[in-house]
């Protein structure tokens, strides 16, 4: 059984080669509670994998490390290995998703390490590992349901209880349960007082599904943008754990994403994926109670692709009533497009696209349809220029 000493051991190994990362403080994520951010996204690999997968390798035997090690990934936990192995001049396999994105693909080569794509997501990429494992006797290490794993990931835990000792909540993002596993712990075992919250998409809510069944639960399928917590099955260690220790867990969905990395990006000058900013979306929508409350959200990672970052920046304006579409039904008669045009002006909108079709679904033989593609401050907004539309006779669908 994983025991504290299992942690300080960790943070000893760890210290001259994981970051000290800092506690950011973050007043727009939720103007009811004092929220910090733990940065891991400025982990030397871009996320908090590196802590776990390096411990773990350290504390294997000459012979564990002689024949090389091979892990599954997402993504970081492949980084943190790769680098962790170089380090201590051992051969390493990953198994990645095929989908996994370019970046976390490139760079765990860039760390030295050897990459087999898999097609399909982490559980697919798991089973191929362990073939391989068998096949040709590398020593694996586990992205999540590994004690020592699970230690290194505790340190972050010891971190924020040195750099924000009146902490009162601490949310934490959920794949397969490692990270939360090891914070969890570290923080019951040494201030049960703290409250910690656990988050998934809810593309991807394995372990939700498995805590209200009282039994690990496999889902068929995962979709979601947070491609770092795309987990059909948590582990037994991490099962067991997030029962024990997590004093709830909730989801949040895409959209609710894509806004937490918007606003990470614009406020508070990080940049985070999905699975990094699953806390702070959690914060931000109100999805645990923490009113009142002294509260660290850990952003968990930001290995983000960049076409991936332009179409969640798409969609997080749209979460956030910064992008809207109008569709309005108009006579097809000349000035109707400029009294269109100068409603939006008069409430400070700012026009994007506009499309104009003759055929419309009123069927009207003198109508036409535009769709109007503004960009707007927020959804009060959007509703006073609707209100105006409307006003001004014009029929908005």
């Amino acid at each position: 059984m994983l025991e504290i000493s299992d942690v300080f051991n960790a943070a000893a190994v760890l210290k001259n080669v994981a970051r000290l990362t800092a506690i950011i403080p973050a007043p727009k994520v939720n103007n009811e509670a004092e929220v910090y951010l733990k940065a891991e996204n400025l982990q030397l690999t871009g996320s908090f994998k590196l802590r776990g997968a390096y411990y773990k390798i350290s504390q294997l035997t000459d012979e564990e490390k002689a024949r090389g090690v091979i892990a599954c990934s997402a993504g970081n936990h492949a980084q943190g290995v790769a680098l962790g192995a170089t380090h201590n001049g051992i051969k390493s396999l990953i198994c990645l998703p095929a989908g996994a994105p370019i970046s976390k693909v490139e760079a765990t080569k860039a760390f030295g390490a050897e990459v087999c794509l898999v097609p399909g997501v982490y559980d697919d990429a798991y089973a191929r590992a362990m073939e391989l494992q068998k096949e040709y006797g590398y020593t694996f290490v586990h992205p999540f349901d590994d004690e020592k794993v699970i230690a290194g990931q505790g340190t972050i835990a010891l971190e924020i209880l040195e750099q924000l000792p009146d902490v009162e909540a601490v949310i934490v993002p959920i794949g397969g349960g490692g990270l939360i596993s090891g914070v969890a712990f570290t923080i019951k075992t040494l201030r049960p007082e703290i409250k910690v919250y656990g988050v998934q998409s809810s593309g991807a809510p394995s372990m939700v599904a498995s805590l209200q069944e009282g039994s690990i639960s496999h889902l068929n399928e995962v979709n979601t943008i947070a491609d770092g917590i795309a987990v059909k099955e948590p582990g037994v260690n991490t099962f067991e754990m997030c029962n024990k220790y997590v004093d709830e867990v909730v989801t949040v969905s895409d959209d609710e994403i894509a806004a937490a990395i918007l606003l990470l990006l614009e406020n508070q000058k990080i940049v985070a994926e999905g699975a990094g900013a699953v806390a702070v979306a959690a914060a931000m929508f109100n999805k645990v109670p923490i009113k009142g409350k002294k509260v660290v959200c850990l952003v968990s990672g930001g290995n983000i692709d960049v076409n991936t970052l332009s179409r969640v920046i798409n969609k997080g304006l749209n979460k956030s009533g910064r992008n809207h579409s109008f569709i309005i039904d108009l006579d097809d008669k000349p000035g109707q497009l400029s009294g269109v045009c100068d409603v939006v002006a008069q409430l400070g909108g700012n026009i994007i696209s506009v499309t104009h079709e003759r055929i419309n679904s009123s069927g009207s033989i003198n109508g036409c349809t535009i769709r109007l593609e503004l960009e707007t401050r927020d959804h009060d907004h959007i509703e006073s220029i609707r209100e105006a539309f409307t006003a001004a006779g014009y029929k908005v669908k």
